[in-house]
């Protein structure tokens, strides 16, 4: 009876989640309905303490507007604090890497793909608000797209393709003119340490969440105060650009941040190899196996060892969130196979399973001691469980005081 409501805050869909981006102001998401598989998802920025509007500081402002094609939506929306970075919890080795990181302005990384000299290589982005179309015989191949649709509209062509197919076509065409370009150099550098990334799963194939999209937030834009609903953009710039995609190739069942906010970890059901989507509405089956991805975002590289031995059986239209945790040296997640996991963040093994009588859908870490974790599961019980180590040390018998009589005669015989 003693709490006040200071705000309440519109998620769709669900699971976009919503975040904290700092102290005063929580990230969240809305969805808006273009077409049959075509939308656009609106991040809002919210001053979850200011009560009413006043002349310097909004209670609501716009973030970032991103287009959405082919069913896909913004969900699991996360800020990772690029100002941790100096001080890692763990730290590998990512010289050659960092060396071969490219500046192009959206880089895609699929991982799906035959060996790990082609999945190095940068890829250009599949999201068509930083993708450019080739130049062919000197015309712009857009303007070729253009010049088909002019003519399907007069009635001189009739399309060869599907309702959705040109639905998708239209919408690529559209946001390739009217969206604003990513900032160059993503990587964060000593003068921008105070940029935080926005960190959320996409898609561009199908509904099924298989990118990663991430965004740079910048200092100015951590604040309500400024403009709103877009006042500072040109009218060409209706939606905004992704600075950089991951394609996991697969559905993306939950992220989980390193303490540090270093790495980002990633659990995930494969596709089948070179599976090719026809219909969006109609997504690949997926593994039963969880591969579970590590990112560094410092460098926006994958570590080359995906930590395995939890899994998952429900289909695609079924499959729902398996959310995981990390603290400075384990990772854990659940798992749909009636047990909780645990790795060692350092040499990538798997420490313990943890018993439960149905799903693991979460756990978490207690935020003060790593070694006590709490997993969650559909058989209604929450359970506590201790490392070994801290059991034997709580257990652990205290030596007996001798008594003094004792102790002098022992020193009488010596």
């Amino acid at each position: 009876e003693n709490f006040t409501l200071l705000s309440r805050v519109r998620n769709k869909p669900y699971d976009v989640f919503g975040c904290w981006l700092n102290e005063t102001n929580l990230i969240s998401g809305n969805l808006h309905r273009i077409g049959r598989v075509t939308s656009c998802s609106v991040l809002w920025l919210n001053n979850a303490f200011q009560g009413v509007e006043s002349e310097n500081v909004n209670v609501v402002k716009r973030l970032f507007k991103i287009q959405n094609l082919n069913a896909s939506t913004i969900r699991t929306v996360m800020v990772a604090d690029c100002s941790r970075y100096d001080s890692p919890d763990l730290l590998l080795d990512y010289e050659e890497q960092l060396a071969a990181s490219s500046t192009s302005t959206c880089q895609v990384f699929d991982l799906g793909s035959d060996s790990e000299e082609e999945e190095a290589k940068p890829k250009q982005a599949l999201e068509p608000a930083a993708q450019e179309l080739p130049d062919e015989g000197g015309v712009v191949a857009e303007d070729g797209l253009q010049e088909f649709f002019g003519d399907i509209m007069e009635g001189h062509v009739r399309p060869a393709m599907t309702e959705m197919e040109l639905e998708t076509k239209v919408a690529e065409l559209f946001v390739r003119n009217r969206t604003k370009p990513p900032e160059l150099n993503l990587l964060p550098t000593d003068s921008s340490s105070k940029m935080k990334y926005l960190i959320f799963t996409t898609g561009c194939l199908t509904y099924s969440p298989h990118q990663i999209g991430i965004k740079r937030i910048l200092p100015h834009q951590m604040t309500t105060a400024g403009p709103v609903l877009g006042e500072e953009r040109r009218s060409d710039e209706f939606f905004d650009s992704l600075d950089h995609v991951i394609d996991i190739h697969g559905h993306i069942i939950g992220m989980g941040l390193s303490p540090d906010h270093r790495y980002l970890y990633v659990n995930s059901r494969a596709w089948p190899r070179d599976c090719i989507i026809s219909d969006p509405m109609q997504p690949p089956p997926i593994a039963e196996e969880i591969d579970l991805h590590v990112f560094d975002l410092k460098t926006m590289k994958e570590v080359k060892r995906a930590l395995r031995a939890h899994r998952a059986y429900t289909p695609n239209e079924e499959c729902f969130f398996i959310f995981l945790d990390v603290s400075r040296d384990f990772v854990a997640s659940g798992a749909e196979d009636r047990h909780g996991y645990i790795w060692d963040r350092h040499y990538n093994i798997c420490l313990a399973k943890l018993q439960h009588d149905n799903v693991v859908n979460s756990v978490a870490f207690s935020p003060v001691e790593q070694e006590l974790l709490l997993t969650a599961s559909d058989d209604a019980t929450i359970k506590v469980w201790r490392s070994p180590r801290t059991v034997r040390v709580q257990h652990a018998r205290k030596p007996r005081p001798r008594k003094l009589l004792f102790s002098w005669l022992m020193n009488q015989n010596s």
